[in-house]
């Protein structure tokens, strides 16, 4: 079990506060004789601009640990902080902010029947806030789902879709506020190589250059070259912290470690 998180080397990010900072965070379901500990003294840091790949068996606290970093669990026990706030005991109106600079990407797609794909991305309602109101939050949403592969899907109801296209519409909703955050769970997993590919390659460009955080749980070995870092959650234990990139990223506490492809 790892104990000390990944710390940027002095020519990586040495002054630059990560995005997501946990210290010995535990946490359980259930109470007395349904209790259940699912996560076990996690420390880790992620910092701005980063890809990490969170992987590990089924049923290891990936999606727990997700959640709780996208403030949609209470935490119960250790320190959270979120783009510089610490969730632990934070008024609910403050974590609703937190959850408007994170873009959520779950394995149920969650779109609106009613809405077509180019309406369901622009239910994001951050781009309202912009000038030009509809009309910029039209073009944004187009552009994205556009660069997902589904230019001559823009005006289909979720009805006409297939499976694999649904999940690039919820994909591009989260990601056309341009978060400062992404939490991805599965994001490839109804996708084709192609689709897949398009889908990690426009996150990788958004983070390198938007300086984007995406912290990303996947079983899919095809996309694991994207990853900065690769994390390995076992039996709610941080197992493992991997450099894949070492030449980018510098070393783990001085010391070079590396993710084998």
């Amino acid at each position: 079990m790892l104990e000390t998180p990944y710390a940027p080397s002095s020519s990586f990010l040495a002054n630059t506060e990560p995005s997501i900072k946990i210290r010995n965070l535990n946490f359980h379901y259930g109470e007395g004789d349904l209790f259940k500990q699912v996560l076990f003294d996690i420390n880790l840091d992620v910092y701005p601009g980063q890809i990490v790949i969170l992987t590990g068996p089924s049923g290891s606290g990936k999606t727990t640990l997700l959640t709780l970093i996208g403030a949609l669990r209470t935490i119960q026990d250790g320190s959270l902080q979120v783009l510089g706030q610490e969730l632990r005991n934070l008024h609910p109106k403050k974590l609703v902010q937190i959850r408007k600079n994170i873009g959520f990407i779950f394995q149920a797609h969650n779109l609106f029947h009613s809405l077509t794909a180019r309406q369901n991305v622009m239910m994001s309602t951050d781009l309202f806030q912009h000038e030009g109101g509809n009309a910029v939050a039209s073009n944004k949403a187009a552009e994205i789902l556009t660069a997902l592969g589904l230019g001559q899907r823009i005006d289909y109801k979720p009805h006409e879709l297939s499976g694999g296209q649904k999940q690039r519409v919820a994909i591009a909703r989260a990601l056309v506020n341009r978060p400062k955050l992404i939490l991805a769970d599965e994001p490839t997993a109804a996708l084709d190589k192609k689709s897949g590919r398009d889908v990690v390659t426009l996150m990788q460009k958004m983070a390198k250059e938007e300086n984007i955080t995406i912290l990303m749980v996947t079983h899919d070995n095809r996309i694991l070259d994207v990853a900065d870092r690769i994390v390995n959650l076992v039996d709610g234990n941080l197992e493992s912290d991997n450099v894949v990139n070492d030449t980018m990223l510098g070393g783990v506490n001085g010391e070079s470690r590396t993710f084998m492809l």
